[in-house]
């Protein structure tokens, strides 16, 4: 494997378990605040970003490589409300799909076409990833400061189809 396509693997690999972690830490402040439908929506959203780090550390290895499994440090413990959750969710998206951008533009000069053809499939995911964001936004700020509003949100986030793919649903749709 291509040395340089390696290590922004890696860092590509410490960045989606950073996610996972930061989903989580978001996830548990939801449910102690009694936001459950949140709370699962970033439970689940964590779980995804751990398998796409998963898919990453195995694409590595596959190809003659060596993925690093990354220390991490801990994530942001506290959160001012939901709307700053999902508006910090969405922020931390934007910043992995420069990441994912960055990563294909280095697979396209080191001529990796068959990991710059891996890496499409999350250059879609973050497009998926970005919307979802973006439409959670747009609903909390609808609602504003209207506490039934934020209720009704919360189990509807918690009921809704407006959920990440969970992990197996993915890898049986490679």
């Amino acid at each position: 494997m291509n040395e340089r396509v390696e290590k922004a693997l890696n860092m590509q690999i410490e960045k989606e378990a950073s996610s996972s972690q930061f989903y989580l830490s978001m996830a548990s402040w939801a449910e102690a605040e009694g936001f459950n439908g949140t709370a699962k929506f970033l439970y689940l959203h964590s779980d995804e970003e751990r398998f796409h780090m998963l898919k990453l550390v195995k694409f590595v290895n596959e190809r003659g490589g060596r993925a690093i499994i990354p220390g991490l440090g801990a994530p942001q413990k506290t959160f001012e409300s939901i709307s700053n959750v999902f508006e910090s969710l969405l922020e931390h998206e934007l910043r992995v799909t420069e990441s994912i951008n960055n990563l294909v533009d280095i697979c396209l000069q080191e001529k990796d076409y068959t990991t710059h053809n891996f890496i499409q499939w999350y250059v879609s995911e973050q497009l998926e990833e970005e919307a979802l964001a973006r439409t959670i936004v747009d609903k909390i700020k609808m609602i504003g400061g209207d506490k039934a509003g934020l209720y009704l949100f919360d189990r509807d986030l918690e009921n809704s189809a407006i959920v990440p793919t969970p992990a197996n649903e993915t890898q049986n749709n490679e």
